[in-house]
This record gives structure tokens, sequence and C-alpha cells, in this order.
């Protein structure tokens, strides 16, 4: 489905509707409360690079191999999203960011409104600099599933659920 008109906030959630994944708009001030409400115990995560953003406390941001195997819910910053696809870009990070969103049943994605991309060429634009220097991005879109085997199967290679939680931030404009 085409999601070229309306605004990019628009574009972003209805293109995720149609993967079947909410989309929770917070501002900085409310971002804990918010991930809180949505994730499910017990939590792992990566901390948020973002100005004033911070996480809940019930998120164990210093994961051991069995709290990360026994976790039910994973939340990491996405570095941008792209709202023609409702993508998002998960770089990996030396705390960890690969497994805390890969190896749980719920994935919550925290995106800042000032990072949604319009579409797939402007991504490529924002990727090249760092692929280039050895970085590794993975893009995500909507919950892992495959149909390899005839039906389809959720959570087959990665999260069964995909949460977004979009911080309205200074400076983001809704174009």
């Amino acid at each position: 489905m085409s999601h070229a008109s309306g605004s990019i906030v628009e574009r972003f959630t209805s293109a995720l509707a149609d993967l079947d994944v909410p989309v929770t708009r917070t501002t900085p001030t409310d971002c804990a409360a918010t991930i809180a409400g949505i994730v499910a115990e017990p939590v792992v995560g990566v901390e948020l690079p973002f100005e004033g953003v911070t996480l809940p406390g019930v998120v164990d941001t210093d994961p051991s191999p069995s709290s990360l195997e026994a976790a039910r819910t994973g939340v990491t910053p996405a570095s941008f999203g792209i709202a023609d696809y409702g993508s998002v870009a998960l770089t990996a990070t030396p705390d960890g960011s690969e497994p805390v969103s890969l190896f749980v049943d719920r994935h919550v994605a925290v995106l800042r409104r000032r990072d949604l991309l319009p579409d797939m060429p402007t991504a490529f634009e924002r990727l090249g600099p760092a692929l280039r220097a050895g970085d590794s991005v993975v893009l995500a879109t909507g919950p892992s599933a495959t149909a390899d085997m005839g039906e389809l199967v959720r959570g087959a290679h990665g999260p069964k659920e995909v949460h977004v939680v979009l911080v309205d931030d200074e400076g983001a404009t809704d174009e």
C-alpha cells in the first residue's frame, strides 16, 4: 500500500498499522511512563541517547546472558524511521542493542519525531556515512515473520510483537 500522501507522521503510523504495529506518541517528559505501560516484565534495554528522554526503572540496561534469555521485552532506540515503509533503523552498539531487540518476544523501538525520514532514498543518504565507517544497521519492518513452511509464523527470527514509541521532540515538524 502506498503511503505517499499525508504528513510524515501519518504516513509512518499508517504503514505501521498495515503491519499490525502500534505507535504511541509521547513527550520526552512522559516517555519513561509511556514505556512502562507498554512493556511486559522482565525487561531489558539499551539507554536512550536522546536528551531529556529516560527509561523506566523496570528496564535492566546491563543484562546478563540469563536475564537476556528470560526477558519478555527489549527496549532500544531507533536511529531513524522510514515513513513510507514503517521501518526503523536499529544501529548495532557495543552495549548490546542487537540481542536486546532480536531475542525478545516484544521489541519496543523508541524514535524521536525529528528522526522520521520520508522515504528510502533519504534513508540511504543517512545510512551512507555510517555504513562506510563500518557500522552495522538493521532496517526492521514489523514483527519477525516467515511463511517458509506454509502458514505464516510470527517470531521465527526475532520478536513476535513490535511497538513503536514516537517521542514528539523540539524541532520536529509534521511536514
